[in-house]
């Protein structure tokens, strides 16, 4: 082979391994986690029916929406003992109902940046007779067809600003046909056996719409954490599981006087002033859900500040 043709080959080889490198350039980069929490659903259906690990209905869908957003790989999820402990030790949401302040109070306490919360308006059966009755009596059915019916209402909240950023009714059916069932009772064995029926693929179809509503919103919700402790070791409350690597680099800021709306009570955000940067040096601490790091520029840095993306 002539130096001409290895020239060729050479350059070849080249442009070939071009998009391998750039790919794995990608790779290397993941995205950070937003922070969720998902409150438990208020039932506001017939309370007739309980999901076949023997909760309440709101509270089985939602902890059916965390499984689903945690299957996604997008966002660190507050696991729920840890969500009920924070509502009990601040007495939050003790009637049971929680609301867009106390959403956004747990979910600052928690540092969260979203929290989602919402109520079950429609869950159950109803059955059609020469398809022009329906009867909402759970799983009655002698005629032709029966149809699940599964409603949410939904909200998500930014708990920086304690803003509603979506508010959405979510309604699904599903229908099945030439049926003769008799049974009053709404019971399941296990996850299984309540999606192969109607009511669970409704309820499947209701929490996807939710997850992908989740995605909008999660997409132009700015990343932020918070320092622990300050001092020549600095430490983060965001690690590995929230997409943190060794080497990444943020901007810290310190929060001063909250903007509070006079005619809403609710928080517009608050003054804010850059103090450095830092960069991370471990980010498994605590199974993965903090960082130690070290200052880059600026000094001071002290717990509650602020820590953000360049």
């Amino acid at each position: 082979m002539n130096i001409k043709k290895i020239k060729i080959v050479s350059w070849i080889v080249i442009f070939m391994c071009i998009p391998i490198i750039n790919l794995n350039a990608q790779n290397q980069k993941v995205k950070l986690k937003k922070r969720v929490a998902v409150f438990s659903f208020e039932d506001k259906s017939s309370h007739q029916y309980r999901w076949w690990t023997g909760q309440p209905v709101g509270e089985g869908m939602s902890d059916m929406l965390v499984t689903a957003l945690v299957k996604t790989d997008k966002y660190q999820v507050i696991e729920r003992e840890e969500l009920n402990k924070l509502l009990q030790e601040q007495q939050l949401g003790m009637s049971g109902v929680v609301t867009q302040q106390t959403a956004a109070q747990a979910g600052k306490a928690l540092g969260v940046e979203l929290a989602i919360f919402g109520s079950v308006t429609e869950f159950g059966y109803s059955e059609s007779s020469k398809g022009i009755r329906l009867h909402q009596k759970g799983f009655g059915i002698g005629g032709k067809s029966s149809t699940a019916t599964v409603g949410i209402d939904i909200r998500f909240v930014n708990t920086t600003t304690g803003e509603i950023l979506k508010a959405e009714s979510v309604r699904k059916e599903e229908s099945k046909r030439g049926l003769s069932l008799d049974t009053q009772k709404f019971s399941f064995d296990n996850e299984s056996d309540f999606d192969e029926s109607i009511v669970g693929k409704a309820t499947r179809d209701a929490i996807d719409e939710i997850v992908t509503y989740c995605e909008d919103i999660a997409e132009n919700l700015r990343w932020e954490a918070k320092i622990i402790r300050g001092g020549a070791d600095i430490y983060i409350n965001a690690g590995a599981v929230s997409g943190v690597n060794v080497g990444d680099v943020f901007t810290v800021y310190r929060a001063g006087e909250e903007l509070v709306d006079p005619d809403t009570g609710l928080s517009l955000g608050s003054t804010e002033s850059k103090i450095g940067t830092i960069k991370v040096v471990n980010n498994n601490l605590g199974n993965g859900k903090a960082s130690q790091c070290v200052a880059v520029s600026g000094s001071g840095f002290d717990r509650n500040d602020l820590v953000r993306e360049q």
